[in-house]
């Protein structure tokens, strides 16, 4: 973060911590020790860049409260204290927590259906881990409004973080659809970091310097157009095939973008190369939001357990795939339960589930890396199957050369839970500091 607040001007700091994923793992932690629960680094990053907000006006948004704002609060609040910026007001935004309310959240009339399978919720009730509502911008707005200088939420929206400081500093209206939609297209293109300035990007080779990558600022008119720029004297690239790819990435109905805040239209807009490293978007539409939060909860689904082997040549690959029917042999010799047994060829079929064709068998490979994987509901026969792995390199084919990290073990599937909860069922609850 030092780079971005310290090479150039910046009014807003706005950082996203959470996958769907992660929610579940910071429950854990927080079920571990009830201090824990949320981004405990981005407590650090507070702790460098105080003086930059004190001294600059800089203000910081993060959804990093994870499923303990409250705690994540705290220590701010702590590191505020001990370097003398009393006059630093923190917001904390909660609310989205959900899974002790589930109960009543059911017997209110809300299943909260999956909404791939349209099973009620209340089927893997006993193995959830974590369900939180994905609030939009307006919390953060009204935290904003309030003084707010350090913006500390749970789950929210990634483009909610961006689309919020445009709301208070050009007082948009909610109902202005497509200023909701220019602020949401915005945060999405910066939500991933980098990823819009030259990382992941396919033509990887027009990137002169990587390793001082500079991260993404949009610079915002009133207007609702906005340009995607970066500090001079930083790596990386802004183009116009970059914010596309950026555009394209991780939607659905490309006209249809659903959020708490509206439904952005990402056909309706147009860019232009603005310069070095700068490109305006503009021309934005947008519809009203739904009735609706989308809901993400995780639960409890089984076991995993993976390894690799790694063979060299010659045969390399009929070796890895003789060894590969060896292990499931062995599996079922012993009698084990699993659900899922497979084996990939890293080197041959690693990116891809196409089976191996006699032509690849006949291939010469200098070493192919053979990574087998089971899933099943018996976590102890599944460990009782990674007792075999090791023992492969003495008992198969010739040639193992690499066998990293020691007896696999069998770890929890943390499944994904997606559903829907009318809005009026549930509040944010803003607080400052």
């Amino acid at each position: 973060m030092l780079p971005l607040i310290r090479k150039g001007p910046i009014d807003y700091l706005v950082m996203d911590y959470l996958a769907e994923v992660t929610m579940s793992i910071m429950q854990k932690q927080k079920l571990r020790n009830p201090d824990y629960g949320y981004a405990r680094d981005f407590v650090e990053v507070v702790r460098e860049i105080l003086p930059d907000i004190a001294e600059k006006g800089i203000k910081v948004i993060s959804n990093a409260g994870g499923v303990n704002p409250e705690a994540c609060k705290e220590q701010i609040l702590e590191a505020i204290e001990e370097q003398g910026y009393d006059d630093i007001k923190v917001a904390v935004i909660d609310g989205d927590n959900i899974l002790n309310d589930l109960d009543a959240l059911i017997e209110d009339g809300h299943p909260l259906n999956n909404m791939e399978t349209g099973e009620p919720i209340s089927s893997v009730k006993d193995e959830l881990l974590s369900a939180n509502v994905y609030f939009g911008s307006r919390p953060i707005v009204e935290a904003l409004n309030k003084g707010a200088d350090i913006v500390v939420t749970g789950r929210v929206t990634d483009t909610g973080l961006t689309l919020a400081p445009m709301i208070h500093e050009f007082d948009w209206s909610f109902e202005d659809y497509d200023k909701m939609s220019a602020g949401t297209i915005a945060g999405h293109i910066i939500e991933c970091g980098a990823q819009v300035s030259g990382g992941n990007f396919t033509d990887w080779k027009k990137i002169d310097d990587f390793v001082d990558i500079g991260f993404p600022i949009i610079e915002a008119n009133s207007d609702g157009s906005f340009y995607v720029t970066k500090h001079e004297d930083t790596g990386g690239l802004i183009s116009e095939q970059t914010v596309k790819e950026q555009l394209l990435y991780e939607i659905g109905d490309p006209a249809e973008y659903i959020t708490p805040d509206c439904i952005a239209d990402f056909t309706s807009l147009s860019l232009e190369e603005a310069g070095l490293n700068r490109v305006k978007v503009f021309g934005i539409k947008g519809e009203p939001e739904t009735d609706t939060y989308k809901i993400s909860a995780s639960y409890n689904d089984g076991y995993k357990l993976s390894s690799t082997l790694v063979y060299s040549w010659p045969g390399a690959l009929k070796k890895a795939k003789r060894a590969g029917e060896i292990l499931q042999g062995r599996a079922d010799a012993l009698g084990l339960e699993y659900d899922d047994f497979r084996v990939e060829y890293v080197g041959a079929n690693g990116c891809s589930e196409q089976p191996i064709t006699e032509e690849q068998l006949e291939a010469e490979h200098e070493e192919v890396q053979i990574r087998v994987s089971l899933s099943g509901s018996s976590k102890k026969d599944l460990n009782r199957f990674g007792k075999e792995v090791a023992p492969l390199i003495l008992t198969g084919p010739s040639g193992v050369t690499g066998f990293a990290g020691g007896r696999p073990k069998a770890s929890g599937i943390v499944a994904y839970w997606p559903a829907l909860l009318d809005k009026t069922a549930v509040s944010p609850r803003v607080r400052i500091y």
